[in-house]
């Protein structure tokens, strides 16, 4: 993780006043399946809480917390 990133990460102010994340002004991408590992369930976790991810049978994505 970039020192960038973690600051953006940690920057709670209005999204549109911080920085982009990366140089081409895009927000890192990410497979879905890869933050699975395979299967249709990731945790993802910001400031202490926990965050589901699911990839539903008909492909899409569903976060809850």
């Amino acid at each position: 993780m970039t020192q960038r990133y973690a600051e953006a990460m940690t920057d709670h102010r209005d999204p549109a006043s911080r920085p982009p994340l990366t140089s081409g002004g895009t927000a890192p991408r990410h497979e879905a399946q890869a933050l699975t590992k395979g299967g249709c369930v990731a945790e993802i976790e910001l400031d202490g809480k926990v965050y589901t991810l699911r990839i539903t049978r008909a492909g899409k994505l569903i976060l809850t917390k």
